[in-house]
């Protein structure tokens, strides 16, 4: 009988077939095998798990022999509907199993260990694993397999599986097996947050159109409430800001808006705030920006503005004018009762006349200048 001589190498595995079955599998090693009546093909073994066609069908063969050879060459790991298995190679995880497959792989591969999970009762992910399955590069399966979830500082997750809201979640990483069943972490601010109403045209009780801008604060208090009573509830706050707005300028002229805004905002918050607080939202400020009017009506005020200054000024002016022309009547009154306050006003007079002359002749001496140069008539 000939014989030949195979080698197969420590990542290698060697089907040996006779009538187009394998009846064989051999390790790495030397072999010595007869050229007649049987086949052999030589697979690569690197892999931990098994793909070749020929080795698979022996999971599902009747044939004891076929069984046989299986049970001491493969390792055959089926998934139920609700379970996973996390696949470790030298005590680093490789990959995610999906539920409800197959997964065969060499019963002597080097440092493997299959670990299945069942998420049946408990499908969040054990802590240990969190940061490893989420954070963790190169993990086969993960992605689909996980469902992260990051809540920062002052933030609340809510957890809804299966459209259902079943818990909340504090500061922190977390994940959950996506195992038939459908999940979702929405995510809560509970900061205190702002909300702009721009750009809104209203009429005024006079008829006078505005364009008038309105800035809010608010803080959730109880986000679980107002997740569940409103589908969103800062939409429904700024639809909400809206209705009062209008509602408080179309019961006002224009003149009232301007002269006390501060009613208006008074108005608003009250109307906002007790609503908010059956939702668990905390109104922590309301006001009113801007109040902006068409151009016509911006030089309208502009002159009445323009004309309500003018006529006070001229009252000012009439007003001052009185008081000088009071004052001028004492002072004269003043001077007829004393002679000696008369000649000091001449003397001043006489001061003003020399300031403005270059040159002054006078005749008779002091008395002449005092008399002649700088005299009231009585």
């Amino acid at each position: 009988m000939i014989y030949r001589k195979v080698v197969v190498a420590e990542t290698e595995r060697g089907l040996v077939f006779k009538d187009k079955r394998i009846v064989r599998v051999l390790e790495a090693g030397v072999y010595r095998l007869t050229i007649w009546g049987a086949k052999l093909r030589i697979v690569n073994a690197n892999a931990a798990q098994v793909s070749d066609p020929a080795l698979l069908a022996l999971i599902d063969s009747k044939s004891a022999a076929d069984q046989a050879l299986r049970e001491q060459c493969l390792q055959v790991v089926d998934l139920g509907d609700y379970e996973v298995a996390l696949v470790y190679q030298r005590k680093a995880l490789k990959s995610v199993l999906k539920s409800g497959q197959r997964y065969v792989y060499w019963a002597d591969a080097r440092e493997l260990e299959i670990r299945r999970i069942d998420t049946r009762e408990d499908y969040a992910v054990d802590a240990s694993l969190v940061n490893v399955l989420v954070r963790g590069r190169g993990i086969e399966g993960a992605a689909d397999a996980v469902y992260p979830a990051e809540v920062a500082s002052k933030q609340l997750g809510l957890l809804w599986v299966d459209g259902a809201l079943v818990d909340t979640l504090s500061a922190g990483l977390y994940a959950y097996w996506r195992v038939n069943r459908s999940i979702k972490v929405e995510l809560a601010d509970l900061r205190l947050q702002s909300l702009e109403v721009v750009g809104q045209e209203i009429l005024t009780k006079d008829r006078v159109s505005l364009r008038m801008n309105l800035s809010a604060s608010y803080q959730l208090l109880d986000a679980v409430r107002a997740r569940l009573q409103l589908k969103d509830y800062e939409d429904y706050l700024y639809r909400e800001l809206q209705f009062v707005l209008r509602e408080a300028v179309g019961t006002r002229t224009l003149d009232a808006l301007l002269a006390d805004k501060e009613a208006l905002n008074s108005e608003l918050y009250r109307n906002v705030v007790k609503g908010l607080a059956e939702y668990g939202i905390k109104l922590n400020s309301l006001g009113v920006k801007d109040i902006i009017l068409p151009g016509e009506m911006k030089d309208i005020l502009n002159q009445v503005v323009q004309t309500e200054k003018a006529a006070q000024a001229n009252v000012i002016k009439r007003r001052e004018e009185t008081a000088a022309t009071r004052s001028l009547l004492n002072t004269a009154k003043l001077m007829d009762e004393n002679p000696t306050l008369l000649r000091l006003k001449e003397i001043e007079a006489l001061e003003k006349v020399v300031e403005k002359v270059d040159r002054i002749s006078v005749y008779d001496g002091l008395d002449g200048l005092m008399k002649d140069t700088v005299k009231l008539q009585v």
